[in-house]
């Protein structure tokens, strides 16, 4: 009986695992890294002027020419590792759809040099699923608080009559 108790809840263990690591493999795959270009959710690739390489956002790797040929990992090589992925310029390539960017590498090396800025862009960052975004959301909720509760002292001093919201005093 012991033996069967322990068989249970091993295999509860087993099973409770595998749908952690099934949840949080599904979370992860496709979603845009904190340093993509903000507003471009469902994109497939950046391509990234100043180093040259891509990045697949699906896959969640770097691709990038190396040893001959095109290589994909999950990091950067060695000579751009201290590559700001932040403040480095992302090229969103919206007219490509397929598994090797790199096709169209002469073209993309040309149109975006080393160095190459188009429109501005800041970081992609999550939206919260509840709450505030930052510091300067607390401010302005705050002022609006403020203003409702100086508008409520304010209509305390008239008399309304019924009309009034239905809460006419008499």
């Amino acid at each position: 009986m012991k033996t069967i108790k322990l068989a249970i809840a091993g295999l509860f263990l087993m099973v409770a695992n595998a749908t952690q690591a099934q949840v949080s493999i599904n979370v992860n795959i496709g979603t845009p890294p904190a340093w993509g270009p903000a507003g471009y959710t469902e994109m497939e690739y950046y391509y990234l002027p100043d180093i040259q390489a891509y990045y697949d956002v699906r896959a969640a790797q770097f691709i990038y020419y190396g040893r001959g040929k095109w290589v994909r990992t999950t990091y950067l090589p060695r000579q751009y590792r201290n590559y700001d992925l932040y403040g480095g310029y992302k090229v969103v390539l919206t007219d490509y759809h397929g598994r090797t960017p790199y096709v169209y590498f002469d073209r993309h090396k040309v149109k975006y040099y080393k160095g190459y800025h188009g429109a501005p862009q800041r970081p992609y960052k999550p939206r919260p699923v509840y709450g505030y975004n930052d510091r300067r959301d607390y401010k302005r909720y705050d002022k609006h608080d403020k203003h409702d509760k100086h508008h409520d002292r304010h209509d305390d001093h008239h008399h309304h009559d019924d009309r009034d919201h239905g809460r006419g005093r008499r």
